[in-house]
């Protein structure tokens, strides 16, 4: 049985969570590789990755290459000694950085590859209305998660699971998936199977500004997955228009009652309280909400300020 030494390459919350339980359970972590800081935020503020948050706060060796070819990385990078790498949630790796360990360098992807290949695939399996997903580890080869995998696990996606929820499932899901596949390679029992591309074969695209605004008239069921699919980020998006006044505003809580009305498409329609979007086959009821400029809130405390005409559409 090897020793495990492991480098981590990660960035993103998802991937705290993983590295966590890697910590926790006492694996050696010899070195720990995140994305550079960058500004981010209106005041273009600097700002450090989640993984190197808690890197720095775990006391935990820690490279931040802008150039993964580098050779003054490379020769950091060969100086840890590592066995195994490890990636979640980090980018595309050149193959002179997956090559150098001993035992290899797995990755885990959140979908049951190999569906959802890509950069979203919490986001995309919930948009699409998927009824379960999962994750997978497989080691890295040279094109984008379509390598040998050593292990998966499944889970059901409810009816009304935002992104945002999957997302935290999937983290514990795949915490247990790296710690058994680490046991595996630790002991010398991987069986690796190949990805079957057999039927459609579904994409987890980059999630743009484009891809995230609503269409109003889709059904009321595939407005209401897009709109829990990117919740609470990047958040599903629309025009409202009223009069003279439109405005680009972010949805987020909602739900859908099917229905049969005369409305138009994308027609709002307010109580004091209550905030409605009519779509071809029911109504999208908004629960909470964001305004350019504003804060997020609840759809009541907005109307409270606010009062929209009959003609109002989102589009």
């Amino acid at each position: 049985m090897e020793k495990l030494k492991i480098v981590f390459m990660g960035t993103p919350d998802f991937a705290v969570g993983i590295l966590d339980t890697i910590y926790r359970n006492n694996y050696e972590i010899v070195g720990v590789i995140t994305a550079p800081d960058k500004p981010a935020g209106r005041g273009q503020k600097v700002s450090m990755s989640a993984v190197k948050v808690y890197a720095l706060e775990k006391n935990l060796r820690l490279l931040q290459p802008t150039n993964l070819k580098s050779e003054e990385f490379l020769e950091e990078l060969r100086s840890l000694n590592a066995n195994l790498q490890v990636v979640v949630a980090f980018r595309m790796l050149p193959e002179v950085v997956w090559k150098m360990p001993n035992l290899g360098t797995f990755n885990l992807h959140a979908s049951l590859l190999p569906q959802y290949r890509g950069a979203a695939p919490i986001n995309w399996a919930i948009i699409n209305g998927e009824s379960k997903t999962g994750v997978t580890t497989f080691f890295i080869d040279d094109k984008i998660d379509t390598g040998a995998m050593i292990l998966s696990k499944e889970t059901e996606i409810a009816s009304n699971e935002t992104a945002g929820e999957l997302h935290d499932r999937l983290m514990h899901l795949g915490s247990e998936a790296v710690i058994e596949t680490l046991a595996l390679i630790e002991k010398g029992n991987v069986q690796t199977t190949l990805q079957e591309e057999k039927g459609e074969i579904k994409t987890a695209y980059k999630l743009n500004k484009e891809n995230c605004k609503i269409d109003w008239n889709q059904s009321g069921s595939v407005i209401f997955n897009h709109i829990r699919g990117l919740c609470p980020y990047p958040a599903a998006w629309t025009f409202i228009k009223d009069g003279d006044n439109e405005w680009n505003v972010k949805l987020y809580d909602c739900e859908f009652e099917a229905a049969q009305h005369n409305f138009t498409a994308g027609q709002l329609l307010t109580t004091k309280k209550e905030l409605k979007v009519a779509t071809k086959d029911g109504f999208i009821k908004v629960n909470s909400l964001q305004f350019p400029g504003k804060k997020k809130m609840q759809t009541h405390e907005l109307l409270n300020g606010i009062h929209f005409s009959d003609s109002t559409l989102a589009f």
